[in-house]
């Protein structure tokens, strides 16, 4: 089953880890920045890892020293510990998903991205999936999954088959992607698992919009957003084969609505 994407998710701009700026005390994946974008009206893109405990956490790192005061792994840490361990650059912990979901509450289109668990983009052991297919339970709002590791979305293709999923993708340079091996970079990089796991979008690496593939992908009904776009200039020029934005570190435009 091919879930569509809402066409919510190709008309509002989508803010990268919500709309954070750490000047203003909104860290990224942050409740701040959530509250921020949602008052801005823009889509929202979050973050999904999993705690040592089984639930959801909206973080993008496996580890926490970037985005924390504290060293370690995530998924050593209990959903407790995290809400108390405080983001650096904001007064508040580490969010789960299900109290984003609450602030969001269907107000503006949600996309969630659940992070590579194996770190090595093979098979995961479903526990992140399941936990993040759990707390949508009832949830009522336009929403959407991805992830860089199609094994993830298959097991998503099973557990929700309801929920549009897209696959993140990119370029896989292999040296940006080490230590990912050169030959799974090498097999990921044509997208060769969008109808196996009934993909309905792809988002991907905004400077490799124009591989052949993506418009493949396009001519073959896949919606494409794009990530991340850090200006304006940058926006115009990913519009010209993208449909939507994922964007950060300035505010981007929200259409106006077609008149009546």
């Amino acid at each position: 089953m091919r879930a569509p994407l809402p066409a919510a998710f190709l008309t509002l701009p989508i803010a990268h880890r919500a709309y954070h700026d750490v000047a203003d005390g909104r860290p990224e994946n942050s409740r701040a920045a959530v509250r921020a974008a949602v008052a801005a009206g823009y889509g929202i893109e979050i973050d999904l890892q999993l705690s040592r405990d089984g639930v959801a956490m909206v973080f993008h790192d496996e580890t926490l020293e970037r985005l924390t005061p504290h060293q370690g792994w995530l998924r050593d840490l209990t959903a407790a510990e995290l809400g108390a361990t405080a983001l650096t650059g904001g007064d508040e912990g580490v969010p789960t998903f299900a109290e984003i979901l609450s602030l969001v509450a269907g107000r503006v289109p949600l996309l969630v991205e659940l992070k590579d668990q194996t770190l090595r983009m093979e098979d995961t052991d479903g526990k992140l999936e399941a936990a993040t297919v759990a707390a949508l339970q009832g949830y009522d709002g336009p929403v959407a999954l991805m992830s860089f590791n199609p094994h993830c979305l298959a097991h998503l293709a099973r557990l929700a088959p309801h929920i549009p999923r897209g696959i993140t993708t990119s370029a896989y340079d292999a040296q940006d992607w080490a230590p990912l091996p050169p030959e799974t970079c090498d097999r990921l990089r044509p997208i060769p698992d969008y109808d196996r796991v009934a993909a309905s979008f792809i988002s991907h690496e905004a400077a490799d919009l124009a591989r052949p593939r993506v418009a493949e992908l396009a001519d073959q009904g896949a919606a494409v957003l794009c990530w991340t776009i850090k200006s304006p200039q940058a926006e115009s020029e990913a519009r010209r084969i993208a449909q939507n934005i994922t964007f950060e570190g300035y505010s981007a435009q929200i259409p106006s609505p077609p008149a009546a």
